[in-house]
This record gives structure tokens, C-alpha cells and sequence, in this order.
């Protein structure tokens, strides 16, 4: 898998990180998840990991052509937006040892890759059954 880095958000070499794949998938390189209120909002199936960034890591993917911006909803692999701004991204966990290596990874944090597509679909306005769930939500 060839990745093209994408950005970070700090100045430090070890933190979250965003990168494009030639898969048309993004690798999300976040902190691990250990809080056990962020752990029982999610259903993690087999082959799958959780991590978490700031949400000013997702700015970055105007360089790879998608809109920069806030999302318009959550959904996977989006799974929540915490109290202190940061996302809990769930999707396959890396474990290429490629493409693994092409990263500085440090003992408190992993990798996830997540399809282009549903990461672009949250990005646009919600409509037809996502407007329909709001609705129901707000009343």
C-alpha cells in the first residue's frame, strides 16, 4: 500500500496523523482508546480498532480534494464527537507491516483505515433518511 502523507496538527512528530492510500481509503493515525464511557458508545467488530484525534485533523483532506470544513453528521466511521472536540474513528485496523513502517507510531497510539467514500458522504448535507432521523431525533 503506497501512502501519501496529508497533515498533522502538531509540531511533534508522534500524533495524530492523516494519510491518502492508492487504495482510495484514508490510514487515520490517532490515539488509542482506554476511557471506558468512549469504549461502551461503540460496537467494535473483529479486524476493527477505535482512535482518537482532534477534529482539526480532518482539514487536511482539501489536499487530497474533498471539501475542508466541519462534518455535517456522524456515521461511521465517524463514531463520536467528544466534550472535549476531538472524534473517535473507528474503521479496519493497519496492520500492513508496509505501510506501518512508513510511520512513527508510538506505543499509545494506531492506525484505521477508512473508505474515501463514507469519509466524503459526511462531509456533505444530510437528506432523504438522514433528515428523516433528525427529525425524529429532535422530537
Amino acid at each position: 500500500m503506497r501512502l501519501r502523507f496529508l497533515g498533522r496538527n502538531s509540531k511533534s512528530g508522534d500524533c495524530p496523523t492523516l494519510y491518502a492510500t492508492d487504495r482510495d481509503t484514508y490510514l487515520v493515525q490517532g490515539w488509542r482508546i482506554f476511557a471506558n464511557d468512549l469504549l461502551i458508545q461503540l460496537t467494535i467488530r473483529e479486524g476493527e480498532t477505535a482512535v482518537e484525534v482532534p477534529t482539526e485533523l480532518f482539514e487536511h483532506l482539501e489536499k487530497d480534494g474533498l471539501a475542508s470544513g466541519e462534518f455535517r453528521r456522524l456515521g461511521d466511521p465517524l463514531m463520536v464527537l467528544t466534550p472535549g472536540g476531538t472524534y473517535v474513528v473507528q474503521g479496519q485496523e493497519v496492520t500492513d507491516t508496509e505501510a506501518l513502517a512508513q510511520m512513527g507510531i508510538p506505543d499509545y497510539e494506531t492506525v484505521v483505515e477508512v473508505s474515501r467514500a463514507a469519509i466524503a458522504a459526511l462531509l456533505e448535507e444530510p437528506r432523504g433518511a438522514d433528515l428523516q432521523r433528525g427529525a425524529q431525533s429532535a422530537l
